[in-house]
C-alpha cells in the first residue's frame, strides 16, 4: 500500500446488513498481537458465535440507539478500523458492575489494521464517536484501557482523554487492571 492511499478513507456508521464485515474485522482485531490487552474477548470465543450474534450486533450498533459502531472505510471498500460508542445512562450499572453516575459515552472495541496505524484513522474514528455521543446529550465520554497498553494510553491522552484514577479489575485475570480515561464535554 502506498502512502498516498493512507489518506483515502471515510469514517461512517455501519449499516445493519454489514454484519459479515463486522465479524471479519472483529476476528482480525482479535488476532492482533495487542489483542490480549486490548479486548476482553478472545479469537477462539468469537469464532463460536453464530451468524445471528453478528447480525444482532450489527443491527444494534447501526441505528444509533444506545450503541453506534463507526468504521473507517478505504477507497476500495476495505474496513481499515472501527470503534464502538455505548451510551451509559446515569443510575445504570456498567459492564464491570460499577454504578454509572452520569449520562456518558463509553468507547470500546477500538481497532485499526496495522498498516493504517499512524495515518489518522484512529483520530477520525474518535472524532466521529465523540461527536455522536455529544449529540446524544452525554456529559462525558470514557474508555477503559489495560495498564499494560501504553501505546493506546498515549493516543488517548493525545486526543484529550485524561486518567481519572479509577481502576477496573479484569475478570479472570488475577492482579491485572484497566484504567479509566475520560473526556469531559466542553
Amino acid at each position: 500500500m502506498s502512502d498516498s492511499n493512507l489518506d483515502s478513507y471515510v469514517v461512517r456508521p455501519i449499516r445493519p446488513d454489514e454484519w459479515r464485515a463486522v465479524k471479519e474485522l472483529r476476528l482480525v482485531a482479535l488476532q492482533d498481537p495487542a489483542a490480549p490487552v486490548a479486548f476482553l474477548e478472545t479469537y477462539e470465543k468469537a469464532l463460536t458465535h453464530p451468524d445471528s450474534f453478528w447480525q444482532e450486533r450489527a443491527a444494534g450498533s447501526s441505528h444509533g440507539g444506545e450503541a453506534r459502531q463507526f468504521v473507517a472505510e478505504a477507497a476500495d471498500g476495505t474496513w481499515v478500523g472501527s470503534a464502538v460508542v455505548l451510551i451509559e445512562k446515569a443510575g445504570s450499572t456498567d459492564w464491570a458492575g460499577f454504578s454509572v453516575e452520569r449520562d456518558q459515552g463509553h468507547i470500546v472495541g477500538v481497532f485499526v489494521r496495522p498498516e493504517w496505524r499512524g495515518s489518522g484513522v484512529t483520530k477520525g474514528l474518535f472524532e466521529a464517536g465523540v461527536e455522536w455521543a455529544w449529540e446524544r446529550g452525554v456529559e462525558a465520554v470514557r474508555l477503559i484501557v489495560h495498564e499494560d497498553n501504553p501505546r493506546a494510553q498515549g493516543f488517548y491522552r493525545k486526543v484529550g482523554f485524561v486518567p481519572t484514577g479509577k481502576t477496573v479489575p479484569l475478570p479472570g485475570q488475577e492482579g491485572e487492571i484497566e484504567l479509566e480515561f475520560v473526556l469531559e464535554k466542553p
